[in-house]
């Protein structure tokens, strides 16, 4: 297969941060399944049962307290893949330059017009406000408002595709 020069292909990795109240269960979560084994092995047959369950339970709770969102860009579209504690990888939105209505740093006066907007919010960002704030929204097809934390290459991929609708202040 040939391919085109003008051919971009952008690929962005970042980290979100979990909820303390996220962290703290599966902490507990941890807790009570080495507590409720070490019961199972004095003999006490219920035990067993509550500790494969909070088991499971600590198990889920590491996938979803340690995620990961890769950015994708290739040929006019963006891609986001979901990386759950670094072993499971689920495609979880695909979005079409052409269908972006504005991208721009999420404090941008460019974003003033957008604001009264409603519609659906998909936050794939780190999910904490840095100084100075990274994280820029895009609204997407009149009914998506979408939070990302992209880098300086994937916005300029982004700016050179639809200049006029890719912001950075």
């Amino acid at each position: 297969m040939e391919e085109k020069m003008s051919d971009v292909y952008v690929e962005c990795l970042i980290k979100t941060e979990s909820s303390t109240l996220a962290k703290l269960l599966r902490i507990l979560l941890i807790m009570l399944t080495v507590v409720f084994g070490v019961l199972a092995l004095m003999g006490v047959i219920v035990a067993l049962v509550v500790a494969v369950v909070a088991g499971i339970g600590a198990y889920f709770a590491h996938l979803n307290t340690n995620i990961e969102y890769e950015y994708l860009y290739l040929d006019k579209e963006l891609s986001v893949d979901k990386i759950m504690a670094q072993t499971k990888r689920k495609r979880v939105a695909t979005y079409e330059v052409e269908r972006m209505e504005i991208f721009a740093p999420i404090k941008s006066y460019h974003l003033d017009n957008y604001k009264n907007r409603t519609g659906k919010e998909t936050d794939y960002s780190i999910r904490r406000e840095e100084q100075p704030d990274r994280r820029y929204l895009m609204y997407y097809d009149g009914s998506q408002k979408v939070i990302l934390s992209p880098n300086e290459e994937l916005v300029k991929a982004l700016r050179n595709v639809a200049p006029r609708k890719v912001f950075t202040d």
